[in-house]
C-alpha cells in the first residue's frame, strides 16, 4: 500500500466531487425530462408572503383538466411574460380546454381576465432568495468562467503525474 501525497489526496476528493456533481446533474435532467419539471423565477411579490419576489419555484406541467382550485399554477401568455397565481374558479372551455380565474394572494383583486389553457404548469414547492442565484448562473461570463474552471480541474487532475522513480503514472 502507498502513501498518497497531500496533493493527490486533494485531486482525487475533487475529482469525487465533480463526479457526484455530473451525477446529480444528469439524474436532475432526466427527472425533469421524464416528469415535465421545469423552474419558474419570481420577479414579483404577488404570491407573497407564500412565494415572495427572488424565490425560485419547482412546476410540473399538468393536463388542464387536473386544475383545482386553490393550486398556483403558471399560466403562459403569448407576447407576454408568464403569470403564476392562485386559481379562484374553474370552468369547463373548448374541448379539454379550461377557463380559470387567478389571482396573486397579494393582489387586491383577481387578475382582469379569465385564461383558457389547455395546460398549465403547477407549482410543487419554492425556495425564497433562489432566484438570483439561478439568474446569475445564467449570465454568459458566469457560464463561461464556469466551463473554463470545470475544464481545468478536470485537466488538473487527470494529467500523468511523475511517480518517485522518474517513470509517468498512467
Amino acid at each position: 500500500m502507498t502513501r498518497q501525497s497531500f496533493a493527490g489526496r486533494v485531486r482525487e476528493t475533487l475529482l469525487n466531487v465533480a463526479a457526484a456533481g455530473g451525477a446529480v446533474c444528469i439524474i436532475v435532467v432526466l427527472c425533469a425530462v421524464l416528469f415535465n419539471i421545469s423552474l419558474v423565477l419570481f420577479k414579483t411579490g404577488s404570491m407573497a408572503p407564500g412565494i415572495p419576489a427572488g424565490s425560485l419555484a419547482v412546476v410540473r406541467e399538468i393536463p388542464a383538466g387536473e386544475i383545482r382550485i386553490g393550486d398556483v399554477v403558471t399560466v403562459d401568455r403569448p407576447g407576454r411574460l408568464p403569470t403564476t397565481h392562485r386559481v379562484q374558479s374553474v370552468e369547463p372551455g373548448e374541448g379539454t380546454a379550461r377557463v380559470i380565474t387567478m389571482k396573486g394572494d397579494a393582489n387586491l383583486a383577481a387578475d382582469p381576465a379569465p385564461y383558457q389553457v389547455d395546460r398549465v404548469r403547477l407549482v410543487l414547492w419554492s425556495v425564497p432568495g433562489l432566484a438570483y442565484p439561478v439568474a446569475a448562473a445564467a449570465n454568459p461570463l458566469v457560464l463561461g468562467g464556469t466551463t473554463l474552471g470545470v475544464s481545468a480541474l478536470v485537466t488538473w487532475v487527470l494529467w500523468p503525474r511523475e511517480k518517485a522513480g522518474g517513470h509517468v503514472a498512467a
